[in-house]
């Protein structure tokens, strides 16, 4: 079952709030954030190139995805992981190549309740108008179509109680 996203931004607050369901459980949600191989299946709209995904899923460690959109035209995110806490919550900085300085931090955390996993997340940009340059970009589109795509990947888990993904 496909459950919808809820993407809140609350007008004056550097914040985005995402909440999503997954009939899944929370292992193989989470390492499909931190496998390099299965984030590049998922990431983004189906209308992107994903290039390149480095993901050193530990404290301190570093992740870039690299991938191309329209015209060939090349972005990257990028950060740094600060708390990871298996099957449980990442904490990491973002940072968009086309927006260079304007560093955020996101919480991410994975719950399993009633037989499914909820992802909530958590973005803290430097500023509003920050976080509304994000919103502009088309991340709305490119987040719900990232977790249609992740919800394929995870459909065999939904009739099996494996944390296995392919």
């Amino acid at each position: 079952m496909t459950y919808p996203t809820t993407i809140t931004a609350k007008p004056g607050l550097p914040f985005v709030d995402i909440v999503r369901e997954f009939d899944a459980p929370a292992e193989a949600v989470f390492r499909a954030h931190t496998d390099p191989v299965l984030f590049s299946k998922w990431t983004g709209p189906r209308s992107m190139q994903m290039d390149a995904v480095q993901i050193d899923a530990t404290a301190g460690g570093r992740w870039k995805y690299a991938f191309r959109g329209e015209g060939d035209a090349e972005f990257s995110f990028f950060g740094v992981f600060h708390t990871v806490e298996p099957n449980t919550r990442i904490i990491q900085t973002f940072e968009f190549s086309l927006a260079p300085g304007l560093v955020g931090v996101d919480t991410t955390t994975f719950e399993e309740v009633d037989g499914r996993t909820r992802l909530s997340l958590h973005e803290v940009y430097p500023s509003v108008e920050a976080r509304d340059m994000a919103l502009a970009s088309g991340m709305e589109y490119g987040i719900k179509e990232g977790y249609e795509r992740l919800d394929a990947i995870l459909q065999p888990l939904s009739a099996s109680s494996s944390p296995r993904l392919a």
